[in-house]
């Protein structure tokens, strides 16, 4: 199976509500789903571009918009179609202007956990990582700086936070406390076959599958590599599960392609886990702020 619609997003996700993926165009500023929902768009474009993406409990999508995080309420069956403008919840790093939103994905208690990359020609290591519910507002985690954060992943029980620097080394883990923003023990979990790591997601077993080039790796919950699977079309940009019983695993390509992986390619697959739902307000309101 393949699906191609224009350059690829940084983050593929699974939409539980309305039952299909998701994925932002960062170079069009498109948000496309597939298969496209009853009566609605495969594609909506945007007033801004868009590299990270989250469902909400209340129907909308969090997008990562450069150095912001904003909602984007989704058009309804049969509404004219136009640009959408998401509502700015949080400008993050205000003050240092090469930094943005590189990654992120909601933990298991619907905070959204996300990083920053530099996107300067100095490549300097100003990444950071955060957490932001509207409860608590943007609040910073306690992990190393980074070029470019990416990798962000959260354990079935949600107790264990994988993440890495795209720029350079490899997957590293940490200790995870939702409710207070801490993080502890941090410490390796495994190499990188391929240099730079991109996006990450773990099955229902506690497996790591994590995008490496052209190269999907699956490590066991110690870190030991259990397989590989060469993309030979193009090089990844993310992965997610998804279908009814989540058992179908899509790679997003880095030229704009969905795949569906052959299942005789995939040994010992587990069905992944449902992300869970960003947990906003429901309303205009929000928390506004920032760091």
């Amino acid at each position: 199976m393949l699906v191609r619609v224009g350059q690829a997003g940084c983050a593929l996700r699974w939409d539980v509500q309305r039952q299909c993926w998701r994925w932002p165009d960062p170079i069009g500023s498109q948000l496309y789903a597939w298969p496209a929902p009853p009566a609605m768009p495969s594609g909506v474009r945007m007033l801004e571009t868009a590299r990270v993406i989250a469902c909400c409990s209340s129907g909308r999508v969090l997008l990562g918009l450069g150095k912001r995080l904003g909602l984007l309420e989704l058009p309804q069956p049969g509404q004219p179609s136009r640009p959408l403008q998401a509502q700015v919840l949080v400008t993050v790093d205000a003050a240092e202007p090469r930094t943005s939103v590189s990654d992120g994905c909601t933990d298991r208690h619907g905070n959204f956990v996300f990083g920053t990359a530099n996107t300067g020609q100095d490549r300097r290591p100003i990444g950071s990582f955060y957490q932001y519910s509207q409860r608590h507002g943007l609040r910073r985690l306690a992990l190393p700086a980074v070029v470019s954060a990416s990798a962000i992943a959260f354990s079935p029980d949600g107790r264990r936070m994988v993440f890495a620097d795209a720029a350079h080394g490899g997957l590293m883990q940490c200790d995870y406390d939702p409710e207070r923003a801490k993080v502890s023990g941090v410490k390796p979990f495994s190499a990188l076959l391929e240099p730079g790591a991109g996006a990450a997601i773990f099955d229902r077993d506690g497996q790591l599958w994590s995008v490496q080039g052209g190269v999907l790796v699956q490590y066991d919950r110690a870190g030991a590599v259990l397989q590989q699977v060469v993309l030979a079309r193009e090089p990844a940009a993310s992965v997610a599960f998804g279908g009814a019983a989540l058992d179908q695993l899509l790679v997003l390509g880095a030229q704009g392609g969905l795949y569906g992986l052959p299942p005789d390619l995939l040994k010992g697959l587990a069905a992944g886990v449902a992300d869970t739902l960003f947990i906003d307000s429901g309303s205009a309101s929000s928390v506004v702020s920032r760091v």
